[in-house]
């Protein structure tokens, strides 16, 4: 059949095109995508191409379908998974498969499978490793927002503190401690400000730091520190920019007790060498933020380290129980994903955009696959509807949900656009 769909043919080198997809196979899924949140993953991808871990050498002739963060429904089920899957069943879907130790990954390493397209085949392995997931929320873009929402999720769980009798481990964030979240008004600290808030060993106070006053301004419009004293947590946004002394300012915001938990969000050394700095005695800190240079470096105190029992860690992407939490948080309504999203688009605007993701302000980027449309700012649709209905409806919708994405936006977007959405 043919379809539509953004593959890589080298650094930088993304084309929406349309190709022929094969038939399934009796141990593969057809699905039809209709939603992808795009990733700075990604852009690291396009940026690296065949240096890149996940990427195959043969790109210049088999490109593989860029896109990983997914949602869509179940079109054709080989004959190996009928009892478990059927047609019209939607589904949210964990890329870090780890097949047999291997790195191969959707939007990384298939030509067939990845998500900035109309279709895509899952490989056997997706199913056997259970990363293809039913999801029963009211909005395929929750499902898309599930996996970077997971990532988050797994940084939390990854966390863990020593005891003085034993060597051992207690996993998860220190319940009732301190968390700061560093450069964490982006749209990935937003979702672990989220979590933070409603995870079962939640903190007594989480600080999120910035240097960019718009940035923690929308922060604080869509998660409040009012919101978070409901679930009494003290929530604190700070500018470290402004700050006479980072260290001492960060620390006496605990009354001078440090941060149990550290969580970095910037690929900065500066980042990283303060959140070294303010870590109490048994501090976890997760390098959570992937940097693109593989010499990445920052100076860490090694007297601390023996002293104080502090100790750095890192995670990157998340398990499957990780996903199926995000999805069950998401679909009950306990955490809303929209809050990491800033832009929507069609499928024609997910090449340019993955290329120059970090020179396009906000946060997430939302992309549905089935029509054509420029990316937008959320924030631009009163204006755009000025002179045009439709932006006009869309953007009423999204000032009756606090200016955010939502499941009525979506389906707006997809009867103004004759998207067949049935399965909803």
């Amino acid at each position: 059949m043919k379809v539509k769909g953004v593959r890589m043919y080298g650094e930088m080198d993304l084309r929406l095109e349309e190709f022929e997809l094969p038939e399934i196979k009796d141990d593969e899924i057809l699905a039809k995508i209709y939603s992808d949140s795009l990733c700075m993953s990604t852009y690291k991808l396009a940026k690296q191409g065949k240096k890149h871990k996940r990427c195959p050498q043969n790109i210049e002739t088999n490109p593989v379908l860029v896109g990983h963060e997914f949602a869509g429904t179940i079109v054709k089920v080989g004959e190996k998974w009928k009892d478990q899957f059927k047609p019209g069943q939607r589904f949210a879907q964990q890329p870090a498969l780890n097949y047999k130790g291997k790195m191969d990954s959707p939007g990384y390493s298939y030509e067939y499978f990845g998500g900035d397209c109309t279709y895509c085949i899952f490989p056997s392995e997706a199913m056997e490793v259970g990363a293809l997931m039913p999801f029963d929320g009211d909005s395929f873009y929750k499902a898309s927002l599930g996996e970077p929402l997971s990532c988050s999720i797994g940084a939390f769980h990854a966390q863990y503190h020593t005891s003085r009798k034993n060597y051992n481990h207690e996993m998860g964030i220190k319940r009732d401690g301190n968390l700061i979240i560093m450069g964490g008004c982006g749209p990935m600290g937003l979702g672990a400000v989220a979590y933070g808030i409603v995870c079962e060993y939640h903190p007594k106070r989480i600080v999120v730091t910035d240097v960019d006053d718009a940035k923690i301004e929308r922060a604080k419009e869509v998660i409040p520190p009012s919101y978070a004293a409901e679930h009494g947590i003290e929530l604190i946004y700070a500018n470290t920019a402004k700050m006479d002394d980072a260290k001492q300012g960060l620390i006496d915001l605990t009354d001078g007790h440090g941060y149990d938990d550290v969580l970095i969000y910037v690929p900065i050394p500066a980042v990283a060498e303060l959140g070294n700095q303010v870590m109490a005695f048994d501090g976890c800190m997760s390098f959570f933020s992937g940097p693109s240079n593989s010499d990445f470096t920052a100076k860490i105190n090694l007297y601390d380290c023996h002293y104080n029992s502090t100790h750095i860690m890192g995670t990157t992407g998340g398990t499957n129980e990780d996903l199926i939490e995000a999805n069950e948080l998401a679909a009950k309504g306990i955490i809303d994903p929209a809050i990491m999203v800033t832009h929507v688009g069609g499928i024609d605007s997910i090449a340019e955009a993955t290329c120059n993701l970090p020179n396009i302000k906000g946060g997430k980027k939302l992309a549905y696959t089935q029509f054509e449309m420029p990316l937008t700012a959320i924030e631009d649709f009163g204006k755009l509807g000025e002179t045009d209905p439709f932006f006009k409806e869309l953007d009423e919708c999204c000032k009756a949900h606090r200016g955010l994405w939502n499941p009525q936006a979506e389906r707006l977007i997809f009867k103004h656009f004759g998207v067949d959405v049935e399965a909803l």
